[in-house]
Parts: structure tokens; C-alpha cells; sequence
């Protein structure tokens, strides 16, 4: 029996080592992305939401659970303690903007199936040009969402995995571009036989270039190769990366004692269209009832002169209320300080069923 324990233990190693190094290479692919910063396709699949892991800076993508690993790494989906989860999560977001996240999930018996709904509210903008600043009376309202299905399976009481598949649509006036872009991760609870310390590794935004089209594309025009006169041209505009990245996370659970408990977390990120960053985090725990929680995020290769519009740090609280009408409900907040603009304020309602 000891020799099968170990050689189990072994292989699962071997895995974690295969992926850790598969990482490295594929970190190597994704590197020079402070160079390419602002050029990549919807740019809004980078904005975090969940107020629960935001607060703690992002750095759990080793023990993230339930429906707000479907941004930080989808196999967390599969480590929910309910039958069926729902979320609703808002975000206050620079510029008069605001990020709305729905979710749901059910447990199928064969793994974890969720569906979910990103939306940026970016608002109206009225049209004005040279000759009319204070506006044409033309109104754009941009429009940009993400639909996404995550299935996620706890393969073991240790290893769990998850993949998303996500539509995403972004409309700006006569314009618009849409694309799949794919999500895939990886959970190891327990390593080195350690209660509570877990591994992570998820690889977020694959996918093919995105491209706008659209009647407002259309413009006239005179070919000087050409007696046609004025005619109609289309734009052929130019296709976009997807802002794909790759994140390594720790983290640990210690029980002080029946109502105390404290969670630390670390992840590297690498990016490809703006700088690698260390994030860490942490959460105390009072009675499986009150959450206080902080985090810190750092980008050592940033200059000076090309800081971040966030400030380095995020905090929040968390309250479960327990069981109501046979609903477990859970409500979270998140502080997320900003450069130049006003503070990001982020809420969210999770209920159990």
C-alpha cells in the first residue's frame, strides 16, 4: 500500500514538474510584452473581477474556488462545497466606467459546468468634430462583452482542472469585432503532503486575432491611378493579438485555531502586452464569518516613467451570512486605489444553493 501511495505521489509530481517547466518555455514565447503595451484586442479581458480575490491583489491562483475562478483560473470552478453557485459582481471602474459579472454554475456529477456574462459599461459619448466641438448630435454607445462556458472536474481529492471557452464582442459606432478566446488551468491541493498548501498554473486569453469590420469602415475616396472619380473604399483595418498571459501561484491555509485561520498567496504573471508582475496576498479569517483581506502586486521590470494607473495595493472585508431560506450568502468588497482617476470600488453577491 506504501508503494502505491508513493508511486502515485510520484507521478503527480512528475506532472507539476512537466507543467512548471512547460511554464518557463512558454513564458519565454510571451516575453518583450512591455513593449507591445496597449496594442492587444480587447484590452477589457484584463480587468479583474470577484471583489473576494481582487481584494487580495489577484495572488490566488492556486486556491481560488467557485464561480470567481472563471477570471483567475477555471479550475477552481470544480472546488464549490454547494450543488449550484450564482454571483453577481460590480465593479466602479475608471473614467466613469463600470465592469458587471454574472455567474452560475451546477454540479453535473460528471464535473462542474458554468456560464457566465462579462460586461464593460463604458457609457455615452457624444460625437464632435473640428467644426462642431460641442457636439454633432450623433451619440455612440460603445458596447463590449464576454459570454463564457466553463466545465471544470475535481479529478482527485487533490488535482482539479477547468477550461473556458469565451465569445467576445466589442462595438464601437458603425464597428465591431468579436473572437473565442480559450482559458485553461490547473489546481494541486495538498502538496508535499502538506494540509492546505496548493499549487496553481492557468493560462488565460488563447485565441486567434480579432479584427473590426463593419460598415463604418466605408469611406470615399479618389484613386489617383483611377479616371472612377469619387468612390467608395473599404478600410481594411489592421488584426489584433488577443492579451493572453500565463500565472504560477502558491498558497497556504493555516488553522490558529477553532475561529481563527490566516491564507497567504503568490503568483507570477507573464504577459504579453504589458510587464510581468509578483502579486502576494492575504486573508484572516474570524469564525468562517468575517474576512479581512489585502494584497500587493509588484512589477520589478516598470520604469519610472510608465507606472501603472493602479496604485501597488488592494484591500477589502467579506461577510457570510450562513444559511438563509437554505441559501448560502456571501458578500465581498474590494478597495482598489487609482492614480489620476477616482478609486475602484468592486461588490459582489455569491450565493450557494
Amino acid at each position: 500500500m506504501k508503494k502505491n501511495i508513493s508511486g502515485g505521489f510520484m507521478n503527480h509530481l512528475k506532472r507539476i514538474c512537466f507543467l512548471i517547466i512547460l511554464l518557463g518555455f512558454t513564458s519565454q514565447l510571451f516575453g518583450g510584452g512591455q513593449n507591445r503595451a496597449g496594442t492587444s484586442s480587447a484590452p477589457a479581458l484584463m480587468i479583474p473581477v470577484g471583489s473576494q480575490y481582487v481584494a487580495m491583489g489577484g495572488a490566488n491562483v492556486s486556491s481560488v474556488m467557485g464561480l470567481e475562478s472563471i477570471f483567475w483560473n477555471p479550475a477552481g470552478v470544480a472546488l464549490s462545497n454547494n450543488d449550484a453557485d450564482a454571483l453577481f459582481s460590480y465593479r466602479q471602474y475608471i473614467a466613469d466606467m463600470n465592469m458587471n459579472f454574472i455567474a452560475a454554475s451546477g454540479n453535473l456529477g460528471f464535473g462542474v459546468l458554468g456560464i457566465s456574462f462579462r460586461n464593460l459599461n463604458v457609457g455615452d459619448i457624444n460625437v464632435t468634430t473640428m467644426d462642431q466641438p460641442d457636439g454633432t448630435g450623433e451619440v455612440l454607445s460603445p458596447t463590449y462583452f464576454v459570454l463564457g462556458l466553463t466545465y471544470a472536474n475535481a479529478l482527485t481529492d487533490r488535482i482539479s482542472i477547468g477550461a473556458s471557452v469565451n465569445l467576445v464582442n466589442e462595438s464601437w459606432g458603425k464597428v465591431n469585432a468579436s473572437g473565442l478566446s480559450f482559458d485553461l488551468g490547473v489546481q494541486y491541493q495538498n502538496i508535499f503532503a502538506i494540509p492546505d498548501l496548493s499549487i496553481g498554473i492557468a493560462v488565460k486569453n488563447l485565441g486567434g486575432s480579432m479584427q473590426y469590420e463593419g460598415s463604418g469602415l466605408w469611406t470615399t475616396a479618389t484613386d489617383p491611378n483611377s479616371d472612377r472619380g469619387l468612390t467608395y473604399y473599404q478600410v481594411q483595418a489592421s488584426e489584433f493579438e488577443l492579451p493572453s498571459t500565463i500565472s504560477l501561484g502558491v498558497s497556504y491555509k493555516r488553522e490558529l485555531n477553532e475561529e481563527n485561520s490566516i491564507s497567504i498567496a503568490s503568483t507570477f504573471n507573464n504577459n504579453n502586452f504589458s510587464y510581468d508582475n509578483y502579486r502576494v496576498g492575504a486573508e484572516y479569517s474570524f469564525n468562517n464569518t468575517l474576512f479581512i483581506r489585502g494584497g500587493y502586486l509588484f512589477s520589478p521590470d516598470a520604469a519610472d516613467n510608465t507606472p501603472n494607473i493602479y496604485e501597488d495595493f488592494s484591500a477589502g472585508i467579506g461577510i457570510n451570512f450562513g444559511s438563509i431560506s437554505n441559501v448560502n450568502i456571501n458578500l465581498d468588497y474590494a478597495y482598489i486605489p487609482v492614480e489620476f482617476f477616482d478609486t475602484n470600488h468592486s461588490f459582489t453577491i455569491r450565493m450557494g444553493f
